[in-house]
């Protein structure tokens, strides 16, 4: 390192931030991830070994999947060689290969090389990295904030193994930002600040488990308070630093359809108050209303059904409020509808029914339709024996008439005993008690 270059490292270690100067050194020293980190687990097991085969790092920011890299790149024996996808591409790539092929050759060390941020590499770029993965040439490490089955190919997929990263816990964040309040070299001690507990608490349970949030928001409040006299950081100064939280909402990525899944599960599951959140949740990461309107109403239908015929209604009504008016005003009408989802009856009868009868369609043979059925309204149907003995059920005094309306027996639509679908089942069984009546008569006869 010559003079300029140490002058340079010197100048940036004085500016860099918390969460990068807290970064843990040791593998003791990272929080989090006990599920593959913890001691006896799958890559703790591997790094002790260093038998390291390709892996795939991902979850949310701020929970340790580069710091992790770095902490594999001082454990391993392997050379590591670092890309970020932003940045780099197939060249970069190629360059670092035949790197490692010679460095394998010549003293038979292998190379990790950890691509940051993988999933910002095309299909075709991550397809360059398959050959030198396969023969074993580099061993990857992919992070991604992405959910790898819908960011990363395939093939690249299957010669990696998964690590999911989870957001660290109110304790681990608690207990990260006891440590750089405490370390005076890489720290905040000495900064002639104090931190209330309320403060710090208030702080790791409103960072979203994002260690780097945390820490900036904790460097925030000491270094404001010391410039303004050295007072001490109060629930108020913290909620102050941390400002406004970003909802962590992807429209076009896996939160997208996560949150969306809960709300449907929220309201299916009967329970309003968790509906609200996840609609929340929506509305505050920007999602289209008319989106929000079509997942309850298909809930409206598909968990709801006949049991309260009232929920499509609302349901119909708050998605025509939503194109209409739009938000912020369509946040009452999409609650109103999610609200009223939620706590009416729930009933899949009709789900199921459809269902069978897409089934038996698939499967076959299809079943013509009855002669007296057709369509008789065009010239020359009737020389075609089309309609011919159709009677409508309204010549009826119940508006009920025995007929055969499939040309065979099957049974689909079973209703439930909940909310307003009883009655349907208490009619629906006594039209199938005459029909059965009526069929066996008919067969009586005819034998």
């Amino acid at each position: 390192m010559d003079l300029f270059e140490e002058q340079e490292r010197g100048a940036l270690a004085g500016v860099r931030p918390l969460a990068v100067r807290m970064r843990p050194r040791t593998l003791d020293e990272f929080l989090g991830q006990g599920e593959f980190l913890g001691p006896g687990r799958l890559l703790r097991r591997m790094l002790d070994a260093d038998r390291l085969g390709s892996m795939i790092f991902f979850g949310p920011p701020g929970c340790g999947k580069t710091t992790l890299a770095m902490l594999i790149a001082g454990h391993t024996r392997a050379a590591f060689e670092t890309l970020h996808a932003a940045e780099a591409g197939v060249r970069d790539v190629r360059r670092i290969a035949e790197q490692a092929r010679g460095r394998l050759a010549s003293r038979g060390q292998r190379t990790v090389l950890f691509l940051d941020e993988i999933h910002r590499f095309s299909r075709a770029q991550q397809d360059s990295l398959l050959r030198d993965v396969e023969e074993g040439v580099l061993i990857l490490i992919g992070a991604t904030t992405e959910n790898p089955f819908h960011a990363i190919t395939g093939p690249l997929i299957s010669r990696s193994t998964m690590f999911e990263f989870r957001p660290l816990a109110a304790d681990e964040l608690l207990a990260l930002l006891e440590r750089a309040l405490a370390d005076r070299e890489r720290g905040l001690a000495g900064r002639g600040v104090a931190v209330e507990p309320e403060a710090l608490r208030f702080i790791a349970e409103h960072a979203g488990g994002d260690a780097r949030r945390a820490l900036a928001a904790l460097e925030t409040s000491v270094l404001s308070q010391a410039a303004a006299g050295g007072s001490p950081v109060t629930v108020a100064v913290a909620a102050e630093s941390m400002q406004t939280p970003t909802t962590q909402y992807d429209k076009t990525g896996d939160t997208h359809y996560d949150v969306a899944s809960a709300l449907i599960k929220s309201m299916r599951g009967s329970d309003p108050d968790a509906a609200l959140y996840w609609l929340a949740r929506m509305l505050e990461g920007g999602e289209d209303p008319r989106f929000i309107a079509r997942r309850i109403a298909i809930c409206a239908s598909e968990d709801v059904g006949n049991a309260d015929p009232q929920a499509l209604v609302i349901a119909a009504a708050a998605a025509q409020v939503a194109e209409l008016v739009g938000l912020p005003e369509a946040e009452y009408a999409l609650a109103q509808a999610a609200v009223y989802v939620a706590c009416a009856p729930k009933s899949d009868a009709v789900t199921r029914a459809i269902h069978a009868a897409r089934a038996d369609v698939r499967r076959g043979p299809v079943l013509p339709v009855p002669a007296h059925l057709r369509d008789a309204s065009y010239a020359g149907a009737q020389r075609l024996g089309r309609g011919q003995g159709y009677r409508s059920p309204h010549e009826t005094s119940d508006g009920f008439l025995v007929q055969d309306y499939l040309g065979a027996v099957r049974t689909y639509y079973n209703p439930t005993q909940r909310g307003e679908e009883r009655r349907l089942a208490e009619r629906l069984q006594e039209w199938r008690v005459r029909r059965r009546a009526t069929g066996q008569e008919q067969t009586e006869r005819e034998s």
